[in-house]
């Protein structure tokens, strides 16, 4: 149990490291510190709130052939970014900048990124 959630944060954050590494648009401070509080968010959002949003929009999943899957991711990266600003942990900071577009190109990517984690993980 302990293993598999220090694996979900490690993973998650490192979902978090390759989208600020490739969307320009985001900007983050706090070294791993950062990474590790970042997962551990995105962790706890996709355990409670993603399985909630995931069933009260099931329809809107299904007519999209699953790409509003990528809308729930953004809206998951969305309160990440939130509630890193609402916590206030000290010397952590996540910015999503440049609108909708790229929430929504992070949350494509944040989708990607552990589906493939998902794949190796499995194997």
């Amino acid at each position: 149990m302990i293993n598999k959630l220090i694996i979900g944060v490690l993973l998650n954050g490192f979902a978090l490291f390759a989208i600020a590494q490739l969307l320009s648009n985001i900007s983050y401070t706090g070294g791993w510190k950062f990474f590790v509080v970042g997962g551990l968010i995105i962790g706890i959002l996709n355990t409670i709130v993603k399985p909630i949003m995931k069933t009260i929009t099931l329809p809107l999943v299904i007519l999209s052939a699953g790409l509003f899957l990528i809308v729930i991711n953004t809206i998951i990266l969305w309160l990440t970014s939130y509630m890193i600003d609402v916590f206030e942990i000290p010397g952590v900071s996540f910015v999503i900048a440049g609108g909708v577009g790229t929430y929504l190109l992070a949350g494509f990517l944040l989708g990607l990124i552990n589906w493939i984690e998902n794949l190796i993980i499995k194997k």
